[in-house]
């Protein structure tokens, strides 16, 4: 990722000055173009194609320099400005000879403001290829040009834009160097800087000692046995009343299938099926980063599932962490027992909230495309604040019910409940059968699935491959709690 810089004028050594168009199509307005450059450009720029409309970045050579407009619209939004300022550095991010970028938004609404940063930021996230080649990616510095009091906001928006840097870089990883062990190190590797995560790890035989059967079962096909890795923020200066949220992410190094084999396209890209676990990882950090005065339990359930000699069966039945028993229906729906163990475990610190986010089910991707996050809760006042929190982050989660054909589903003739069914709502039945793991506790599920992956070319802030989908969300959700939502103040 680029560094990130703050001043109160555009500085002179800046090679590439990005700026704004806002208003009316007929009477456009230029944003964040001092006086002396301003000049003229406006109607060269619209000669070019530019406008508070136009999707592509308009670029000028303007007294040496190089200025790139981009449109803002009428009525600038979240998600507007966060692709309209990414659309402007991948402009010219590439390019030999930028290296000092100067971000002019010339906004003075913290959100918008904060929205441009973190766009030009997650713009300029670079994930290396694996060669022979030893390969440096260029190093940029964005200047952000704001008053000093905005400070604050931009340099919240380079926290949000580092953890979704985090969550790319660990979803791109090559399933064969980031088995459950290798995460283990990541997230050791990751907290290190902040004295207030710990971290503690139980291993296969602990997991068997703690009755962790739907972990167990899951990695047990599989070479790398599996890891649950509990993380604990703890804010150095506390508040009273204190909320505790406990994060679970599901963290699936590569999904086979199982004995449920995938088809070979749909496996390619299933070293991304731990992005919930990443997602977990880089919040808490972001969290720590923040000093955000609240308590955070984050459970990485990470397995390996593979057809290996140990792998488990459609049919087997497993006893989970709370002492609950579940016919198995599918090797291919593993998330939701790895989830299950964890939100038991999760559940017993009877925190404020659970809040699990996992690529669970393709269900979802059918019903809601590949952007929004497919969002279950147990009640109406969570369902707002979520939506909410997204909406606030520049990302969209959709409300799901949990209806009673789901319910009914999972119910199975031999053990307390079966892990699925039917073909037919298939999101609302993983939800449905993840509920039974909360101990009535207040609680949020997030399905990421599809959303954490882009298999198309790079647009705006959004690259070819990992996304980092999910996690803005996440340290929205983590702000609100901590009264913060609109980051005023770090």
């Amino acid at each position: 990722m680029a560094e990130l810089d703050y001043a109160t004028t555009i500085p002179s050594d800046a090679d590439t000055i990005i700026a704004a168009i806002s208003g009316q199509p007929t009477a456009p307005v230029l944003q964040g173009i001092p006086d002396e450059l301003a000049d003229g450009l406006l109607t060269a720029a619209q000669l070019l194609g530019a406008s508070p409309t136009a999707k592509t970045p308009t670029m000028l050579p303007v007294a040496g320099r190089r200025i790139v407009l981009v449109g803002l619209g009428e009525q600038p939004s979240v998600k507007s400005v966060t692709k309209a300022f990414g659309a402007g550095v991948r402009a010219v991010i590439e390019l030999d000879d930028v290296r000092r970028i100067a971000l002019s938004p010339g906004i003075t609404d913290t959100n918008l403001l904060r929205a441009a940063v973190e766009g030009a930021l997650m713009a300029g996230i670079r994930s290396l290829p694996i060669t022979s080649q030893e390969e440096q990616p260029p190093r940029h510095t964005i200047v952000v040009v704001c008053d000093e009091e905005l400070q604050a906001t931009a340099y919240l928006a380079g926290v949000i834009a580092n953890a979704v840097g985090t969550v790319r870089n660990l979803v791109n990883t090559p399933p064969n160097l980031l088995t459950p062990s290798d995460m283990v190190s990541e997230a050791d590797n990751l907290i290190a800087k902040y004295d207030s995560v710990t971290m503690e790890i139980m291993k296969k035989n602990s997991l068997g000692k703690g009755g962790f059967g739907g972990i167990l079962a899951v990695g047990g096909g599989s070479d790398n046995p599996p890891r649950l890795i509990t993380l604990r923020y703890e804010p150095a200066k506390p508040v009273t009343p204190q909320a505790h949220i406990a994060l679970i992410g599901k963290g699936i190094t590569f999904d086979s299938g199982g004995i449920d084999l995938k088809p070979v396209e749909s496996m390619v890209t299933m070293k991304g099926d731990m992005a919930g676990a990443a997602c977990v990882l880089a919040a808490i950090c972001g969290a720590a980063e923040l000093e955000l005065p609240v308590q955070i339990t984050g459970w990485l359930a990470m397995a390996e599932n593979m057809p290996g000699g140990g792998a488990y069966r459609p049919s087997d039945v497993l006893t989970m962490r709370n002492g609950m028993t579940v016919e198995n229906y599918n090797t291919d729906a593993e998330g939701r027992l790895v989830m299950a163990d964890a939100l038991a475990r999760a559940a017993e610190d009877t925190p404020d909230l659970l809040l699990d986010i996992a690529t669970l089910t393709g269900a979802k991707m059918i019903a809601l495309g590949t952007e929004p996050i497919g969002l279950f809760t147990s009640d109406d006042a969570l369902t707002e604040r979520i939506v909410t929190a997204a909406a606030d982050a520049g990302e969209l989660a959709w409300p799901l019910p949990i209806t009673d054909e789901a319910e009914e589903t999972i119910k199975s003739d031999i053990a307390d409940v079966r892990s699925g069914g039917s073909r037919f709502g298939g999101a609302l039945i993983a939800a449905a059968f993840l509920k039974r793991f909360t101990a009535g506790l207040p609680w949020v599920h997030l399905d990421i699935a599809a959303s954490e992956w882009n298999p198309n070319a790079a647009h705006d802030f959004v690259p070819k491959g990992a996304t980092g989908y999910g996690v803005r969300t996440l340290l929205a959700v983590l702000r609100s709690y901590a009264g913060d939502v609109k980051g005023e103040t770090h």
